[in-house]
């Protein structure tokens, strides 16, 4: 059997690790370590605490110190962006760089660094990679693709119909196990599609379909964020916030605002996928892979021992997330799949640790150090400052100016940042800056806005969990090597990731808000409260 396996994306100029190398390091000691810091940066550093922080931290001397710490954060940015971009070196070396400078640079206390690879987040990712392993090893992917996508037939119907329910989904479950669960299956589909359109005896592969089913599942997965409170941590971070200002928010109300825009979100991203994507596919066709699927689960006959166990871990860990809380987290019942496929006896645990792409969750972790020194060093806030004086200069301090710029101020930094830390930041700065307006309705609409564009984290493989998961899990079935490239995020997200913004914009804020409108009297009660020091 013949394999024929094009790499597309990533010959010329992006091919030169060394280039790369040399690159991303100059621009790191020159930001750095050469340029002056900035005096607003010593402000912010002095005015919101950084600098007292870190002191007390013991990893800066004075205010001056602390800034060029700060400053030493913002040359680690471009460097980080281009490594993971470029693998000038391994993708996973790139993240474990990111406590390495922390530790030695001493920009983060030690025990907060060991907390960015050990904390909720990373144990939640490894906890859906291994789920992912153990759902693909007893066959269970197969008969959920038979059940979500068995009854389709042709190109474009799967494409829709998967587009929208997935993004419909993902405002309800968990994106991210939605993502772990659906990439062997798409991978599935691709390799019976591809079989069946290559002559007797061979097969040749068509990347340009693997990558259209990858990006296509991940996206819709990404724009489902806006739907309900369910869809993340960070839209319940954003309700937290609006109850310190007296005006909270119910599940049902959210999805009032957010779940018409999903669908039209979910569409837009099989439009642009197929616009991208419709020439250079050569297999038109999914029907054999969805047949194949199909008939693979009826040969399997009916649900067997470990297929019951692996599902009914799947629900389990499902309602922990929905019923624990704080107390759990997600990190705690993820785990739940490294253990309970062992002792079942359903996955053997060395196929578990092998099937894990480490290289994916090496490179979350390294991301979530990296949003840790921006916001803990001030790099963060200092940023954000920045971009609102710009908005302010250029007469974006109110209404839909505002909803715009902060919105794509947000969606902006969720590329580099969790999307929970992206809110976590920002939510304290724009809800005071929304009631000052005087704007009927800011605090929601401003709130909102900021919250809705951390679901669009497209084109940097680092945004979201989502983006790790359809690296690390999309493999070619016959022979493990990767469907996508860390690049290929920027190649195909950005452009998505604006196309997401102006929908934001044009729909949500045009036409669904002043559908839906603002409660009466809820920028009163939000200006009360702020003025009584409530927050």
């Amino acid at each position: 059997m013949s394999h024929d396996i094009e790499h597309d994306g990533g010959g010329g100029i992006l091919a030169n690790k060394s280039l790369w190398l040399g690159i991303g390091a100059a621009i790191f000691i020159v930001v750095g370590f050469i340029l002056p810091t900035p005096e607003s940066m010593v402000h912010i550093v002095e005015k919101y605490g950084f600098a007292e922080k870190m002191i007390n931290w013991e990893i800066a001397h004075d205010a001056a110190d602390a800034a060029d710490k700060t400053m030493t954060v913002m040359g680690i940015i471009p460097m980080a962006i281009i490594f993971f971009a470029t693998e000038a070196i391994p993708i996973g070396l790139t993240g474990i760089m990111m406590p390495m400078l922390a530790y030695f640079l001493h920009l983060l206390p030690r025990e907060m660094i060991g907390k960015t690879f050990a904390g909720d987040a990373p144990m939640f990712l490894l906890g859906v990679l291994a789920m992912g392993v153990a759902v693909v090893d007893v066959g269970l992917h197969k008969r959920l693709a038979s059940w979500l996508l068995g009854w389709t037939r042709g190109f474009y119907v799967p494409v829709f119909v998967l587009c929208i329910s997935m993004s419909v989904v993902g405002s309800f479950i968990s994106a991210h196990a939605m993502c772990a669960f659906m990439t062997p299956v798409m991978a599935a589909v691709y390799f019976g599609a591809v079989r069946a359109n290559s002559p007797s005896g061979q097969l040749v592969h068509d990347p340009a379909l693997a990558k259209f089913l990858m990006f296509t599942l991940c996206f819709a997965l990404n724009v489902g964020g806006v739907g309900s409170p369910a869809a993340g941590g960070r839209n319940v971070i954003m309700m937290g916030f609006w109850s310190e200002y007296g005006v909270p928010m119910d599940f049902f109300t959210w999805m009032k605002y957010g779940l018409p825009l999903v669908p039209i979100l979910g569409l837009t991203v099989a439009v642009y996928m197929l616009v991208l994507f419709g020439r250079k596919i050569k297999t038109r066709d999914l029907t054999p892979g969805l047949k194949a699927i199909k008939e693979e689960t009826r040969k399997m006959g009916k649900m067997n021992y470990a297929e019951y166990v692996t599902f009914g871990m799947l629900m389990l860990i499902l309602a922990l997330w929905i019923v624990g809380g704080e107390e759990l987290g997600l990190g705690g019942p993820s785990l739940l799949a490294l253990l309970i496929p062992v002792i079942f006896r359903t996955t053997d645990w060395k196929k578990i640790l092998n099937g894990i792409s480490w290289d994916a969750w090496f490179m979350y972790c390294g991301a979530l150090t990296l949003g840790a020194l921006l916001k803990e060093s001030g790099a963060a806030m200092w940023l954000a400052q920045t971009f609102l004086d710009v908005l302010g200069s250029i007469g974006m301090s109110e209404g839909f100016g505002l909803w715009v710029g902060l919105s794509g101020l947000s969606g902006l930094m969720t590329n580099f940042m969790s999307d929970a830390g992206t809110t976590a930041l920002l939510g304290p700065i724009v809800i005071p800056m929304g009631i000052m307006t005087g704007v009927e309705g800011e605090p929601w609409a401003v709130g909102l806005g900021v919250a809705f564009a951390t679901s669009f984290a497209h084109f940097l493989i680092v945004g979201t969990p989502n983006n790790a998961i359809v690296y690390g899990l999309g493999v070619y079935p016959d022979s493990g090597e990767k469907m996508i490239h860390p690049m290929d995020f920027v190649k195909y997200g950005f452009v998505l990731w604006i196309l997401s913004m102006a929908l934001t914009w044009a729909i949500e804020f045009l036409v669904i808000y002043n559908i839906v409108g603002f409660p009466e009297g809820l920028l009163e009660t939000a200006k009360s409260a702020m003025m009584k020091g409530t927050p």
